[in-house]
């Protein structure tokens, strides 16, 4: 294998070139969502395969419904990763709340020793996908090839829902399909420890709605004798869950497994309490399943929750009426091997039982996704870990998250790869909010990081 010291050393001398380059695309305002902005969206696109040609990629634009994606492709020995990013960034509205223009990036030191980057896009994603770039830049300058053969994907609707992925990739899943996928679009644990994230918790919503009298009744009238939507759902809602948190709905818990000791112990050793986690919101006492750790809770455990609910008069003043009709939105957050439609159709069949027999009861579904496990030890994250843990000085730390990112299960279930999954944000850079920033250390530890991981998956042995 080359020596990645110098290609390291080429990296610290070139920091200033890197942060050229980078700032140049955060003045692209790659606003996905609105149409106005659909001519940067482009310029964006075609900014990045002009970059990815520079460095011996071949690129391309390459057209959707929406907004195109990029894809690039380099030639080199061992393994095939893939990786992806997106360039569309969130609008910046409130606009009166940035203290400087979101689309003029600058580096600003916040305390003695730290800098951060600010633009709109400096951490999601535009800062993250170009660690992965520079690196690469840097590896091709020193040894004029890759340590393994990369492709590269670049899309432009994540900030919009993506809805011209999937085709995309069903459409050419051929070319996409590598050994696996490299996903740069999460976090690190703090400043200066970094992280792989090796869990995503899936995904069930659905709307109830429970209908009883034809129209609204007067309570005094019908009070005590007509059935109540509000009651009714009230109650079902109320029964989901046990004194210990536990969710009740039968067969719930199939698939669920239990998170092994020595990741457990070693979330413990990141010292998170429920004061940590909940304080800063005004809350003190975990609402899950007692017993376990706050991370557990929001990294390995499910989750059945409650978003809104809606019935009778809710204007101002009062109202004696019992409503004709209630509904409520609920999301049920999945883990490990859960199957969504068969926890909606538990769920609904929870419903239903409670539901008296001349009222009636519909559901709406708003999405379903299974959640995403590797391997804790599996060789490319083991590999990862490692350099990771070589280039920040402290041991890369095996984390989950309690959202979800949907092109993971994408990559698993169309292309047939795992994704390791390694980000260098934090969770006070404001994505989606004014004053985005970006550590400037993650911008050049990152870029670092990814040299040597890159290097180390070039002798992971390739899938079958």
């Amino acid at each position: 294998m080359p020596d990645i010291a110098p290609v390291l050393d080429h990296l610290d001398r070139s920091v200033d070139q890197s942060l050229e380059r980078l700032f140049k695309l955060l003045e692209l305002k790659s606003i996905s969502t609105d149409p106005a902005y659909a001519a940067e969206c482009r310029k964006t696109a075609e900014w990045l395969v002009e970059d990815l040609r520079s460095i011996g990629f071949t690129a391309d634009v390459r057209e959707t419904a929406g907004h195109p994606m990029v894809v690039a492709h380099h030639e080199g020995e061992g393994p095939h990763v893939l990786f992806y990013g997106h360039y569309d960034v969130q609008p910046v509205d409130p606009l009166g709340l940035w203290e400087d223009d979101p689309f003029a990036p600058a580096v600003k030191e916040v305390e003695p020793g730290r800098k951060v980057i600010t633009a709109r896009g400096a951490s999601d994603d535009k800062g993250q996908l170009m660690t992965f770039v520079e690196a690469c830049r840097a590896y091709k300058a020193v040894h004029g090839k890759l340590p393994c053969r990369v492709s590269i994907l670049f899309e432009g609707e994540e900030e919009s829902g993506s809805p011209s992925l999937k085709p995309f990739m069903e459409a050419n899943a051929e070319e996409l399909k590598a050994d696996f996928a490299l996903v740069c679009d999460t976090t690190m644990w703090d400043r200066e420890t970094p992280a792989i994230c090796v869990g995503l918790r899936g995904l069930v919503g659905e709307e109830i709605t429970v209908r009883a009298a034809d129209r609204d009744l007067h309570s005094g009238f019908f009070g005590g004798v007509a059935a109540n939507p509000i009651r009714i759902l009230a109650k079902a809602l109320g029964e989901m869950h046990d004194e210990n948190g536990r969710v009740t709905i039968p067969g719930f818990y199939d698939g669920v497994e239990e998170t092994p000791d020595d990741v457990l112990k070693i979330w413990e050793g990141l010292g998170q309490s429920a004061k940590d986690m909940l304080g800063p919101i005004g809350l003190s006492e975990p609402s899950g399943e007692k017993d376990r750790s706050v991370l557990e809770l929001v990294w390995a455990r499910p989750t059945v929750e409650f978003n809104g609910i809606h019935g009778g008069y809710t204007g101002e003043g009062f109202k004696t009426v019992i409503a004709a009709e209630a509904s409520a939105k609920v999301s049920c957050r999945l883990v490990h091997k859960q199957d969504p439609e068969k926890i909606r159709e538990a769920l609904r069949a929870f419903v239903r039982e409670r539901v008296p027999a001349d009222c009636e009861v519909t559901f709406s579904p708003h999405g379903g996704s299974p959640a995403i496990q590797l391997s804790y030890d599996s060789p490319m994250v083991t590999k990862a870990q490692a350099a990771l843990s070589e280039e920040w000085q402290k041991p890369a730390v095996s984390i989950a998250m309690g959202g979800s990112i949907p092109i993971v299960g994408d990559f698993q279930r169309t292309l047939g790869m795992d994704s390791l999954l390694v980000g260098f944000g934090l969770p006070d850079d404001r994505i989606h909010s004014p004053n985005e920033k970006y550590e400037l250390s993650s911008f050049t530890k990152g870029q670092r990081s990814w040299a040597r991981i890159l290097d180390a998956l070039a002798t992971t042995e390739q899938a079958a």
